[in-house]
């Protein structure tokens, strides 16, 4: 089974320090965070950033599309993917890279991420997991890469998630943790998938989580939680 910490820091640090930056990723190692969760999308001309949403309106105040600017264009907070990589690599982090493509570049954006981690990530650092709402994306990865692992997305677990996981090749689940309920969670485990949980800040639910079998907790958050856990 794909072995993942207890506890990832969501977008780094994301209740201290603005999400998807480089100050995001090294306050949750400070909060004792050894992994973290970022997003990774395209740029107009191709470069791989660190990026949640397709508009820079909400993190940035640049009411732009990031699909619509390139590199150069970008804020100076907004790190490329190589600029993270070189980042965890000083801190000593994992990585949960979550492909999160504009519209209508599912597979793209899932080749050049793992064209990126091929190239850049540091062989001293455990190897990521990819991870994406989008099955294309994790299709297209693992054809592209598949030495790297991948968990999908499901924001609501269905019926049919052991069909889209299989038809993916993921080996892990990753779950709204507010939404999942204890005979998913265990359906889950028993298939051999690492569960994985967002986005949960509350020590209590963390620890209820745990307790129906989930591996890992994402969290904004990763000192409050760690420090239930433990």
């Amino acid at each position: 089974m794909l072995q993942l910490p207890k506890v990832i820091g969501h977008r780094g640090a994301a209740a201290y320090a603005p999400e998807n930056t480089l100050a995001s990723f090294r306050e949750a190692r400070r909060r004792g965070a050894t992994w973290v969760e970022i997003d990774v999308k395209l740029t107009r001309d191709g470069v791989p950033i660190v990026m949640h949403d397709a508009s820079l309106k909400r993190t940035m105040g640049i009411d732009r599309l990031v699909a619509e600017m390139s590199r150069a264009e970008l804020p100076a907070d907004v790190p490329t993917f190589e600029e993270a990589i070189a980042c965890f690599a000083e801190l000593g982090l994992g990585c949960n890279v979550e492909i999160k493509p504009c519209e209508g570049r599912e597979q793209e954006t899932a080749r050049v991420t793992v064209e990126t981690l091929r190239r850049a990530w540091p062989a001293r650092l455990p190897p990521p997991l990819l991870s994406s709402f989008k099955d294309a994306s994790l299709e297209a990865a693992r054809e592209a890469a598949p030495e790297f692992a991948r968990a999908i997305l499901l924001d609501d677990i269905q019926d049919n998630w052991r069909t889209r996981t299989d038809a993916v090749g993921a080996v892990g689940v990753n779950t709204s943790g507010k939404r999942l309920t204890a005979p998913r969670a265990v359906e889950i485990r028993a298939a051999g998938f690492a569960l994985s949980v967002y986005t949960i800040n509350d020590g209590a639910i963390a620890k209820a989580l745990v307790g129906m079998g989930v591996h890992c907790i994402i969290t904004d958050a990763p000192d409050v939680i760690l420090a239930a856990l433990n």
